[in-house]
């Protein structure tokens, strides 16, 4: 062989070791690789247990915890759904409540005109000459009225009934034999309901009882 010849087989056979190498060190690699992944899932295998790997005792541990878990759950949704239900029943109380109430202040200034009209029907009532007068305010007063307790108007009981501080206002009290101490005497202004909810209390006088009553208490206003 001429010296070039074996050069070439020299050379050719560094590139076939070359080759090998590197073969042999991917393989390496790769190996090293799997080792690394299997020692990784054995790692998982050993810290999570599978439930037929699992003791009764561990068992009844992972049943309580999830019981305890789903039992705050469903504490969580039944707190949310009483507060939904009350957040309901509040919004339907307030628009009840407003359709009820919205002529509250409107009817408030109408009152007075009702005292007026009453107060002139009393003094007429005095003069038998304006019959026709008093007719008339009563038709007007009696109108007016009805087309109020359609709204939910409603007059307070006062006169001889007992004293009550939710409704009524103690403007004096006086002696009488005839009306029972604690009772009422006679009304000065007329109170009233709308909707069963007091929007004017009637103003009255109260009776201490008889001249011999003792140990007579005030009324409460």
């Amino acid at each position: 062989m001429s010296e070039v010849e074996i050069k070439i087989n020299e050379e050719d056979d560094k590139v076939n070791t070359g080759k090998e190498m590197d073969k042999k060190e991917g393989k390496k690699a790769e190996d090293l690789k799997e080792q690394h992944e299997n020692s990784r899932e054995k790692s998982k295998e050993k810290k999570v247990k599978k439930i037929e790997e699992m003791t009764k005792r561990e068992l009844l541990e992972k049943l309580k915890k999830t019981e305890l878990k789903a039992k705050e759950n469903y504490d969580l949704y039944m707190r949310t759904y009483a507060e939904m239900e009350n957040i309901k029943k509040r919004g339907k109380k307030e628009r009840e409540d407003l359709a009820k109430f919205a002529n509250e202040s409107l009817i408030k200034e109408i009152l007075p005109t009702i005292d007026n009209l009453e107060k002139a029907i009393s003094h007429a009532n005095n003069d038998a000459n304006h019959s026709v007068l008093i007719k008339g305010l009563e038709m007007t007063l009696s109108g007016l009225m009805k087309t109020l307790e359609k709204s939910g108007l409603k007059k307070v009981e006062a006169a001889g009934k007992p004293f009550d501080p939710n409704f009524h206002e103690a403007i004096s009290q006086q002696i009488d034999d005839k009306v029972v101490q604690g009772h009422i005497i006679m009304e000065l202004q007329k109170g009233y309901l709308l909707n069963e909810r007091l929007i004017r209390p009637s103003m009255v006088v109260v009776s201490q009882g008889n001249s011999k009553s003792e140990g007579v208490k005030s009324p409460q206003t």
